[in-house]
C-alpha cells in the first residue's frame, strides 16, 4: 500500500441532544497514534496555502472544527489526492513522509491538527524537491 492510500478520511463518534453536539477523539482509539501535540490554524485567507512540507516522523490528523478547507497530499512519485474537510466530526489521517498543502480556507475555518510527535524542526522537509529526492533515495536503499 502506498502512502497516498494510507492517507484516509476518518469519522469520529458524535453524541448530541437538544443541547448540541459533542465529538470525541481519543488517541490510539479513534486515531492511530498517541497525541503528543495539538495546534490549530485560523484566520487564513482563501488564497493562502499552509503546510507545504512533509515530516519524517510525525503523523497527523486534521479536523476542520469550524468552516472548511482542502488538503492536497502528494507521495513524491507523481500521485496526489485532495480531501475536502467540511464536517467537524470527520478528519484526515496523514502518515509520515507525505507532502501536505492546506488551502481554500473558508472565512470561519478553524483547522485542528493532532500530531504524533512533539515539534522538532529537523524532521520537517520544507522543499518539495528535497522531499522527492529523499523518497527516491529511500526506495533505492530498500531495494539494495
Amino acid at each position: 500500500m502506498n502512502v497516498i492510500q494510507l492517507a484516509q478520511m476518518l469519522e469520529f463518534p458524535q453524541r448530541g441532544d437538544e443541547r448540541g453536539h459533542l465529538v470525541i477523539v481519543e488517541g490510539n482509539q479513534d486515531i492511530p497514534f498517541d497525541i503528543k501535540r495539538i495546534f490549530y490554524i485560523y484566520g487564513s485567507d482563501k488564497d493562502v496555502v499552509r503546510g507545504q512540507h512533509a515530516n519524517r516522523k510525525s503523523e497527523f490528523v486534521l479536523i476542520n472544527v469550524s468552516g472548511t478547507s482542502k488538503v492536497r497530499v502528494k507521495d513524491g512519485k507523481g500521485n496526489e489526492a485532495v480531501f475536502f474537510l467540511n464536517r467537524p466530526h470527520t478528519g484526515i489521517y496523514l502518515p509520515k513522509m507525505i507532502w501536505k498543502d492546506m488551502y481554500e480556507f473558508s472565512e470561519d475555518s478553524v483547522l485542528l491538527c493532532l500530531a504524533s510527535e512533539h515539534y522538532d524542526a529537523s524532521e520537517y522537509i520544507r522543499k518539495y524537491d528535497d522531499f522527492v529526492n529523499e523518497i527516491n533515495n529511500t526506495e533505492r536503499e530498500v531495494k539494495k
